[in-house]
């Protein structure tokens, strides 16, 4: 890679704008008076809000002689798996798209762990081989990743904010992220002022 493309390749990390379109495997974002085409995963896709609405997400900017292609994440964690995918031999950023869609991250994290190549096989595009490499070149290098979460709960007020943000458009993820944000400065008692608060940092 050419100084030029190495510069390029580090200039976009990340995108914050309006969202002009979404489709399973692209969303179209407005920054700056400039829309961009992002490749995104259906993972991405299914927790992005309504068109229209504001959405930040991590670029991969992938650089080649003839083009230049960005990849985008809602999660820095998918990122960061996307990043280990294209350093196994046959596995470019486009096959790497496909992988993401095709398994939840946790379960590919613990199939490359398990060498259970008869399940990373069944992901389209990926076949015995390619389920070796990623198994042999990945095992020892997913610290980290595939992690249990824990339980979030809320409180009934909460659930009532979060409801009403999901009848308004916004996806639940979103509005569970922006119900934690009003609860610093509205309290987790008062529907009314949690309510406010969080279409207030929606709006940000």
């Amino acid at each position: 890679m050419s100084a030029i493309n190495l510069q390029l390749s580090c200039m976009i990390a990340h995108l914050r704008g309006r969202l002009i379109a979404k489709h399973p495997n692209q969303a179209i974002v407005e920054a700056g008076g400039v829309g961009y085409d992002v490749t995104i995963t259906v993972p991405t896709f299914s927790e992005l809000p309504a068109p229209g609405s504001e959405v930040a997400l991590h670029i991969y900017t992938h650089v080649r002689e003839d083009a230049l292609a960005l990849f985008g994440f809602l999660r820095r964690e998918e990122k960061q798996l996307f990043e280990k995918l294209i350093t196994v031999s046959g596995i470019g950023p486009k096959l790497a798209i496909t992988i993401l869609s095709g398994m939840a991250a946790a379960d590919m994290v613990g199939a490359i762990r398990g060498n259970d190549f008869a399940r990373l096989t069944r992901i389209p595009g990926i076949g015995k081989k390619t389920a070796e490499r990623m198994c042999v070149e990945l095992r020892d290098k997913l610290e980290g990743f595939g992690a249990a979460q824990p339980a979030v709960t809320h409180s009934a007020v909460e659930e009532d904010v979060i409801s009403a943000l999901s009848n308004l458009g916004y996806q639940r993820a979103t509005a569970e992220k922006a119900v934690e944000r009003a609860a610093q400065s509205a309290g987790r008692d008062n529907f009314d002022a949690m309510f406010r608060a969080a279409l207030g940092a929606l709006s940000k």
